[in-house]
């Protein structure tokens, strides 16, 4: 696993089936249709999501490493 950039991370959470991003500045939030989930994705300058942030964004979001990396 390395950093990605918010872009991608949004690309993946669609592919899981997420909405957005709603929202603007620093953070973005995304959100599930069927469970109402929320998930806010740091978008700081372009600067990539750290490993750590993006394993609180897949276990807030119910994915696996491995079917995070398979998105």
């Amino acid at each position: 696993m390395h950093p990605e950039k918010a872009s991608k991370v949004i690309g993946k959470l669609r592919r899981a089936g997420f909405e957005g991003p709603f929202g603007g500045g620093k953070h973005i939030v995304m959100r599930h249709p069927e469970t109402g989930k929320k998930i806010s994705i740091p978008v700081h300058g372009g600067r990539d999501i750290p490993v750590g942030t993006l394993r609180a964004i897949f276990r807030r979001a119910e994915i696996s490493v491995k079917e995070w990396e398979e998105l």
